[in-house]
């Protein structure tokens, strides 16, 4: 008896080269060489007796044939993903490799926790875990996921949101007993400020407040400007050096052990937002998948 299927890794390059744009992009996320997946994809079209994809130059596109074909084409895929799922999603037989990127942030204060849970539970899953405040490309760089900070309303990628996380501002008792406490937001003119500089814009992101109904966008100035890592406004706060806004996850243990001061508790109340991307329509593997639903599942994020 023949093999019916024994076209499907062609299935899967052009699968690969369709979604990502390119055969260079497509050949990264499968760990091979723009040529493997141009003899793959002209093989299918020979067997299907239809072209798929023009090819330029500069890019490819589909037909009208291979649109009809990659629609049913992921249908097909997502049914054997379901399977397979179905079947090694049991507790602890899971198998596979996660690649993840994540905020210093969210990499040292929110995840371990919920890295520990998904280890407990999938321990044959292999996460190769990238702590960076560098936005990777997920698809260039071969990442299955990332945690990020902020809205993604045209980006292309499918964000899920895990938190809005509170804000507030700290400083150490140090700081205040020389320089006194700030009980207004005008009072903060006469302080160190220590902001921290946007790596997408070089500018200094605004400390946010809410004044009632109103949200209030404060641009702090200083002598001192930290960028890349954020947590360093935190480590300089710590450190007596001035004042900062962090996320309550950040440090809400040094404020309960008394070694940060929360400054103009009236003025709390803003939020950013922080979510899990990655790449639409892509065939995640059991093992991501696993590790979105686990991240997304959370009612709330762990004290």
């Amino acid at each position: 008896m023949s093999r019916r299927f024994d076209y499907l890794g062609d299935v899967e390059a052009f699968l690969a080269v369709a979604e990502n744009g390119s055969f260079t992009a497509g050949a990264v996320v499968l760990s091979t060489t723009p040529s493997v997946l141009s003899r793959a994809v002209m093989r299918l079209e020979a067997r299907l007796g239809n072209q798929l994809l023009r090819r330029t130059t500069r890019q490819v596109s589909l037909t009208e044939a291979g649109r009809l074909y990659l629609e049913q084409a992921r249908v097909a895929f997502t049914l054997l993903d379901d399977a397979e799922r179905e079947i090694q999603g049991q507790e602890g037989e899971l198998k596979g490799r996660v690649r993840l990127s994540v905020p210093t942030t969210y990499g040292h204060y929110r995840l371990p926790p919920l890295l520990a849970r998904f280890a407990r539970q999938y321990p044959d899953v292999q996460v190769e875990l990238s702590i960076t405040n560098r936005n990777v490309d997920l698809v260039a760089e071969g990442f299955d996921l990332a945690i990020r900070l902020g809205h993604f309303p045209d980006s292309g990628l499918v964000a899920r949101k895990l938190e809005d996380a509170p804000l507030c501002l700290v400083a150490s008792p140090r700081y205040l007993e020389h320089a006194g406490t700030p009980q207004t937001l005008e009072d903060l003119r006469n302080h160190v400020c220590l902001p921290f500089v946007m790596p997408s814009t070089g500018r200094i992101a605004p400390w946010v407040f809410k004044e009632g109904e109103n949200d209030i966008d404060w641009l702090p100035t200083s002598t001192i400007e930290i960028s890349d890592d954020v947590l360093g406004v935190v480590s300089l706060a710590n450190q007596g050096m001035g004042i900062c806004q962090s996320y309550d996850f950040i440090v809400r243990d040094p404020v309960e052990r008394g070694q940060l001061v929360e400054l103009l508790p009236q003025l709390r109340g803003r939020t950013r937002p922080f979510s899990v991307i990655y790449v639409p329509h892509r065939r995640q593997s059991a093992a991501a998948r696993a590790l979105i639903d686990l991240l997304t599942a959370q009612p709330s994020q762990p004290h």
